[in-house]
């Protein structure tokens, strides 16, 4: 059965499930005891998950959220993948900030790279559009300084020093989500999903609709997925209600 199951992932799905990868995932889906919280893991380029790291901001402002970040990388995650070559060239191009924010976390912990994630994202989200490496690195050391971080740290961008970490962070975020998962992940209340995907930063009762909402299937054993497709970029502006 495992075996056949393998087989569709590969000729279906487009994966190479590497050997006992299932059963890992399988076994990391299993809930954890402890207080309500969520890990976000995050590539800093993405922007669907700079959307929901606002939502969640607005989420936290309204209830007791224990909130965690945590680094994933778009590169990893696309590295078995049968992808379209001009979109691995893009993605192979930006992944310095996944190493940046590596060497955050590394250095100064998750509170940190949670500081330098938003000052980042205020700056590469600023409007809808594809940056340039330059302008990753020139965000990145801006968020660095206005994070009260050493901007030095910009240099992790161009070498494998930190690489080692950020797989096993990657892995840790994406092996109880599943080999064809995305980005955003998010672990609710030690439950794995890829999602929510979201155009725009829900406000107020929304945003805390939504988040019950996740947190009612996420209890669901049984439940593993919604989708439709967008017809519009995301809206990526974000404009704090407390500045």
């Amino acid at each position: 059965m495992d075996n056949l199951w393998n087989q569709v992932a590969t000729e279906y799905l487009g994966l190479r499930p590497a050997d006992g990868l299932l059963q890992r995932t399988e076994a990391a889906r299993r809930p954890r005891p402890g207080p309500p919280r969520v890990d976000l893991y995050v590539d800093p380029v993405c922007p669907y998950t700079w959307l929901v790291a606002c939502w969640l901001r607005e989420v936290a402002e309204q209830r007791d959220l224990h909130l965690r970040y945590h680094v994933m990388s778009l590169r990893m995650l696309n590295e078995d993948r049968v992808v379209d070559d001009g979109y691995r060239r893009t993605i192979a191009a930006s992944g310095g900030p996944s190493r940046v924010a590596t060497a955050v976390v590394t250095a100064y912990g998750p509170r940190a790279f949670q500081t330098w994630h938003d000052a980042f994202g205020d700056r590469i989200f600023d409007h809808w559009r594809y940056p340039t490496p330059a302008e990753y690195r020139t965000a990145s050391t801006e968020a660095l300084a206005a994070a009260g971080l050493p901007t030095m740290l910009a240099d992790a961008a161009d070498s494998p020093q930190y690489d080692e970490e950020l797989r096993r962070s990657h892995d840790e975020g994406t092996v109880p989500v599943g080999p064809d998962s995305g980005t955003p992940i998010i672990h609710l209340d030690g439950i794995a999903f890829f999602g929510p995907v979201l155009n725009a930063v829900p406000r107020g009762d929304r945003a805390l609709r939504l988040f019950d909402g996740l947190r009612l299937v996420a209890g669901c054993n049984d439940f593993y997925e919604l989708k439709r497709t967008r017809t519009t970029p995301p809206a990526v502006h974000y404009e704090r209600a407390h500045s």
